[in-house]
């Protein structure tokens, strides 16, 4: 175990003033100046309070740089741990003093107690922030650390073991008063117990795992065969993500809201709640759009949950910041889902619309002061939306994972009431190890409407490439009628979107907007190509090129166009269509703004060369178009078409990651819908099935091997 320093005091203040450069001021109507940088809130801290001198967090990425961030405004130190593979990452860099804890699989490093254990030994750091995920509901890591008599920031362990296990949860919950799912209240012993519950409960139902959290662990299934299958996958992905197989099975509630409240709690006997969060828009169980409030909670609804939520937690004794998470119906009867014993990923909205530094306070419960607020001053100050960006591919099943290096990386931070919580930067390297979250996106307005508006533009301006993102499903969800009117449900994206997500669908004047982009795109380059500078010997006179007649080619469409420069920008003539578009643009600008028809447009140039390829980025969706001469097309024309490859006999990997199982061999007999394999990718497990009937010629990799993204892992005669 290794640990990095600046000097032999480790620190790295050196770093700071270039990290808070990034930091964006925020105001808003009932937020005072007291405190002004990227965390927006209004929470002030008593310097003459009694606080830890180091604090080292558990964790990495965004949410480590989150709560370094308040550790700094409070003037504590801070430890970073890091695995070999985060070496050189930002939270590394942020951090006063920085351990390595390992190679890069989180069981070796992140996961690895005795690992961090050291390393807290090795600062002398007097508390753990664990953050979410890895050792932040571990009871095991909290006894640790209790028995060395370094403080946990979060609940105490009896809370933990209790609210971590969601078959004692609910049974505490339903003593408690809340409102409970029906279900079986034991472990599954096997796939034959859970096909025999879930035939007295009533299909559809849910499998979870008992110590899960984050939707790992957790299958929805409809009929006998998809329980045993959801049994098996679910045993096996609670084990890897949480070291605990148990599963239960309630009824799963069909096209409900998943709607949360946030509560703090001291060890003097004070709790209250901070409102609720609408977390309702999700891809495999995993929250993808969050906001605050939520549109469908009325007051009276809000009072209930809220105290049900608090009243559970004082059940359990429990101290820190908590969530307690319902599904809410129609009617808006509500049902207890489980309690997140830990900071929240969505936390930052709730942030926003009270000015509570939940963090903050965290950190001073767990110093043992008291809440300085009550329930009365939790105030809603306008609204707050967040997109969580990920390194996804969203036409693959909503998003499938995509690693790469972030080779142009450049966040909306500079937008007013933007706030970017990330642990990346340019240059930074999306693994197959982590979680796939770029980052998270908020932003605030007086209303909705307004935070939307917001979240658009700096979804439009956010710059990611070298791997793919989910930025154009955010895009068209935020833009989706029945998002916008708040009927949402945690059913949406597969209601909404029955064959999969296909990107923005274009309007008629959107795509000749497009094609006449390009053709501008095309046009400068061609100039830019004719121009020679910074010449001091006579060189042949070129003429500038102000006019030409193109054909732009997209989705195999050939569109004819004509373009002219004149003094004020651009004429096309595309189709029916005449357009007029500015040239106050550069091609050098990820982002460019043209007026199109005298209104501005965003987008982004992410691809454009002599050849006339061009690609733009429109509500977060790729474009690609090609522009070529009127001759260039008509030979075009006459080349054979390519004809698509059969690949139905192939089994190939859908995202990067490892090969957690293969269930046949070579000559054995299988049917089309057959699982062949299991491929693992950060910490998920996805079933993979034959695409034909026929029998297995060939398997290239072995249990254990990493796939790329489209490798091919057996072959189908």
């Amino acid at each position: 175990m290794a640990v990095r320093g600046c000097s032999s005091s480790l620190t790295r203040g050196f770093h700071r003033n270039l990290l808070m450069a990034k930091v964006v001021p925020y105001l808003s109507a009932g937020h005072s100046k007291a405190r002004l940088y990227s965390i927006y809130t209004t929470t002030t801290f008593d310097p003459n309070e009694e606080k830890f001198d180091k604090i080292l967090i558990a964790n990495r990425g965004e949410i480590a740089c989150r709560v370094m961030k308040t550790c700094r405004e409070m003037g504590i130190k801070s430890v970073a741990i890091y695995s070999e593979a985060d070496a050189q990452s930002l939270h590394v860099e942020m951090a006063d003093e920085a351990v390595c804890v390992g190679p890069p699989p989180t069981g070796e490093s992140y996961n690895k107690m005795e690992n961090v254990m050291k390393a807290i030994k090795q600062t002398g750091a007097q508390a753990v922030h664990p953050g979410y995920g890895f050792l932040s509901e571990n009871k095991d890591f909290a006894k640790m650390l209790e028995q060395e008599g370094v403080a946990f920031i979060g609940p105490d362990t009896l809370a933990l073991q209790a609210m971590g296990d969601k078959i004692e949860s609910k049974q505490l919950a339903n003593n408690a008063k809340v409102n409970t799912i029906p279900g079986y209240d034991g472990v599954l012993k096997d796939e034959e117990e859970a096909v025999k519950m879930a035939n007295q409960i009533g299909y559809p139902v849910m499998l979870k795992a008992s110590a899960g959290g984050g939707g790992k662990g957790m299958r929805i299934a409809w009929n006998d065969a998809e329980t045993r299958e959801g049994f098996r996958l679910s045993t096996d992905e609670a084990a890897s993500s949480f070291g605990d197989s148990r599963l239960l099975i309630e009824k799963f509630i069909d096209n409900p809201r998943h709607i949360e409240i946030q509560v703090l709690c001291d060890r003097h006997g004070n709790s209250l709640y901070l409102n609720e969060r609408e977390c309702s828009i999700q891809r495999r169980n995993q929250k993808v759009i969050e906001e605050a409030p939520s549109t469908f909670i009325d007051p009276d609804t809000r009072r209930a949950m809220g105290e049900q939520a608090v009243a559970l937690a004082n059940a359990v004794d429990y101290v820190s910041a908590g969530t307690v998470e319902f599904l809410v119906d129609s009617q808006r009867n509500f049902y207890f889902l489980e309690m997140n014993t830990r900071l929240q990923v969505e936390h930052p909205i709730t942030e926003c619309i009270t000015g509570v530094d939940i963090v903050q306070e965290m950190i001073r419960i767990a110093k043992g002061h008291p809440l300085k607020l009550k329930q009365s001053d939790i105030p809603i100050n306008g609204w707050s939306v967040e997109c969580r960006v990920y390194a996804e591919n969203p036409y693959k099943n909503f998003g499938l994972p995509s690693v790469g290096r972030l080779y142009r990386y450049q966040e909306p931070s500079y937008l007013p009431n933007v706030r970017v919580d990330s642990g990346i930067r340019e240059g930074s390297e999306i693994s197959i190890y982590y979680d796939s979250m770029i980052s998270k996106l908020i932003t605030y307005g007086k209303d909705r409407p307004e935070a939307l508006q917001k979240m658009s533009r700096a979804l439009d301006e956010y710059v990611i490439k070298g791997v793919k993102h989910n930025i154009s499903l955010l895009q068209d969800v935020l833009g989706h009628e029945k998002f916008i009117s708040g009927d949402i449900s945690t059913n949406f994206l597969p209601e909404h979107y029955p064959d999969g997500f296909k990107g923005y669908q274009l309007q008629e004047d959107e795509k000749s907007n497009l094609l006449a982009v390009a053709c501008c795109v095309h046009l400068k380059q061609e100039q830019k190509s004719r121009a020679f500078l910074n010449q001091t010997s006579l060189m042949p006179s070129v003429p500038r090129l102000s006019q030409a007649s193109f054909v732009i080619i997209s989705d195999g469409v050939h569109h004819k166009a004509t373009i002219n420069e004149t003094a004020f920008g651009y004429e096309i003539h595309v189709g029916d269509s005449n357009i007029m578009v500015d040239k106050n643009w550069s091609l050098s600008q990820n982002i460019i703004t043209p007026q199109v028809n005298h209104t501005p447009q965003v987008m982004q140039l992410v691809n454009q060369n002599a050849s006339g390829d061009v690609t733009l980025q429109y509500k977060g969706t790729e474009y690609s178009m090609k522009v070529i001469t009127a001759e260039a097309s008509r030979l075009q024309s006459l080349m054979p078409e390519k004809v698509a490859a059969d690949l139905s006999g192939e089994v190939q990997a859908p995202m990067p990651g490892k090969l957690h199982a293969i269930q046949v061999q070579v000559g054995q007999q299988v049917g089309e819908g057959q699982e062949v394999c299991v491929v693992e990718a950060m910490k998920m497990l996805n079933s993979m099935h034959a695409g034909k009937s026929g029998k297995v010629k060939k398997i290239f990799f072995k249990v254990g091997d990493n796939v790329s993204e489209e490798e091919v892992i057996l072959e189908i005669d």
